[in-house]
């Protein structure tokens, strides 16, 4: 029988601990070790049995999340998973975290409409199973029974022929999940100024891709934002598709644009790397190069060898660098993958491709 993931539940609400606890025991994978409203009692349950994912909240009394999560890691390091309602005045504070060690970040369900649940129980789910396999340690990845799942079709229909011929303007579109955060940054860090347009697609929560953006724009040599509907892709930028909206590549004449739009979660994540993939091989063709980085599932794999079909470079990040070696390891089985690169060699990669 299959060991089921045991999580930890740490947060000051009581709404929120049952909540989540009757949202995880339903996933016949999770099963809930212990609830605490406080870092405290959480060290208390930790005593007498190690979970092997917690759920964190930021603002508890007694003790800070960020705090308690600095203690974890120094001490006993435990996958964690911050869960936030995502204030406005907090999403600089969940960026220290991912810079701490916290794997994933989630929403807390908001309680209202039946779809938003069903959404979010997706989410919170598929973030503990990532957490679980993360390598905190060099854990070995446990393998992952990917649920039935909506595909790119229901955002863009396959062209029915390829591509534009080949121009002197190349664009780059990147997809990464858990782990992507500092993998992102590592890999826009070494981007010179005049690097080719950069359009970027980060399985995150709503809120949290602005202050993401903003911190990556003040460490790098290009810019970085947060897109906006109908922004141009230009040398020296990165736009990344905000949370909770899929985005497209799109092209008019000469000019490379973003398109953002609702719709349904696709391949399980909205935005979906498929989506903005699939709209790549659409518009840009053999004009672009796309990065498949670490994450758990597989989203952004059929969209990888899309572009590979229409005449695109591609290139995967490898097992060793990922924190999941999920997405990548989904896309090289489909034989969607030029090269498999470590994380440190990718942007080095791209730019001789452009």
């Amino acid at each position: 029988m299959k060991k089921k993931i045991k999580v930890l539940i740490v947060d000051d609400s009581a709404v929120v601990r049952q909540t989540l606890a009757s949202i995880l025991s339903a996933d016949q994978d999770i099963e809930i070790m212990a609830t605490a409203s406080d870092p405290y009692i959480a060290a208390e349950r930790m005593r007498e049995q190690v979970p092997d994912v917690i759920t964190l909240d930021v603002e508890m009394p007694r003790m800070d999340g960020i705090t308690f999560l600095q203690k974890i890691m120094s001490q006993h390091p435990i996958p964690v998973v911050i869960c936030s309602t995502l204030a406005e005045k907090g999403s600089e504070t969940a960026m220290k975290a991912l810079e701490y060690g916290a794997v994933e970040i989630i929403q807390k369900p908001k309680l209202g409409t039946k779809k938003f649940l069903e959404e979010s129980r997706v989410s919170l789910c598929d973030a503990v199973r990532a957490a679980s396999m993360a390598r905190i340690r060099q854990i070995s990845a446990r393998p992952h029974q990917v649920t039935a799942k909506l595909t790119a079709d229901v955002i863009l229909a396959k062209p029915a022929t390829r591509a534009m011929i080949e121009t002197t303007e190349k664009v780059v579109v990147v997809g990464a999940s858990t782990g992507g955060t500092e993998a992102l940054r590592i890999f826009l860090e070494s981007m010179p100024s005049d690097t080719p347009g950069i359009v970027i697609v980060q399985h995150m929560p709503e809120h949290f891709t602005a202050a993401f953006s903003k911190r990556l724009d003040g460490l790098c040599r290009i810019s970085v934002k947060e897109a906006e509907d109908n922004d141009t892709v230009i040398r020296g930028r990165a736009l990344i598709a905000p949370g909770n909206h899929h985005m497209l590549l799109k092209r008019s004449g000469a000019r490379y644009f973003v398109e953002l739009k609702d719709g349904p979660l696709v391949s399980r994540h909205r935005p979906s790397v498929d989506v903005l993939f699939r709209s790549a091989a659409r518009y840009a063709g053999k004009n672009s190069v796309g990065v498949i980085m670490t994450g758990m599932g597989d989203d952004g794999a059929k969209g990888l060898l899309e572009m590979k079909e229409a005449g695109a470079s591609t290139i995967a990040q490898d097992e060793n660098s990922c924190v999941v070696f999920g997405m990548p390891k989904e896309a090289i089985k489909l034989g969607a993958v030029d090269r498999v690169l470590p994380l440190e060699a990718i942007s080095v990669a791209v730019l001789r491709s452009c």
